[in-house]
């Protein structure tokens, strides 16, 4: 009769114990995953003398490594853009209205055929871009660039000049995109970004399709 009872317990008590955990599993939710972060938008800004195929160039490009990508209309230089010899147009001056014109969640990268220059060197050094580091604007100049892939280098640069924006300094690895010009075109050499380099922008929301 004692094994009889006792064998009822175990049973009672079985059945119990798998209600409860059936009862848990329906109750319990899966953790919620983490938000995605909100990218900002590039905004590619043509000037007035930068050719559409140029920007829809780097535009193409661009999307490759990055979702949020736009074409502004193009633009005249600012006003005061000019250097005190009225032969170039001042990075500086360029990204400074850039930067004015952006508004919050964007990004503005300018595009110019034009010879562009900063105070470096020289206080009017001519370069092929500019760009805040971090910030919100940029400028790229396809003036100084030559060969049959000028295009190409072209997009060297802005990518180049983007990386700034998001906060990475120039790099000690020669084929890495964010190496140092120097004042000169080694934009032939100039790969892909480095392993660490790309790791930072990764993590503020670059894809690399």
């Amino acid at each position: 009769m004692k094994t009889l009872l006792y064998l009822a317990i175990a049973i009672l008590f079985s059945a119990c114990n798998q209600s409860h955990n059936k009862d848990s599993a329906k109750n319990s939710n899966p953790p919620s995953p983490p938000p995605k972060k909100k990218l900002v938008v590039i905004a590619i800004q043509p000037f007035v003398d930068m050719p559409k195929e140029n920007v829809d160039y780097v535009a193409q490009c661009l999307k490759k490594m990055y979702a949020n990508v736009i074409i502004n209309k193009p633009i005249e230089f600012p006003k005061n853009s000019l250097n005190q010899a009225k032969t170039r147009h001042r990075a500086d001056s360029i990204i400074k209205f850039l930067s004015a014109q952006t508004k919050p969640g964007y990004l503005t990268i300018g595009l110019t055929k034009g010879d562009i220059s900063t105070t470096k060197n020289t206080p009017d050094w001519g370069v092929m871009g500019l760009g805040y580091c971090p910030g919100k604007s940029c400028i790229a100049s396809s003036f100084r660039l030559h060969g049959k892939n000028k295009m190409e280098k072209l997009f060297k640069v802005a990518i180049h000049e983007l990386g700034h924006t998001q906060g990475l300094p120039h790099c000690s690895v020669n084929d890495c995109l964010m190496h140092d010009a120097e004042g000169k075109d080694r934009l032939d050499q100039e790969k892909e970004f480095c392993k660490k380099c790309k790791s930072v922008l990764i993590n503020a929301g670059w894809t690399f399709n």
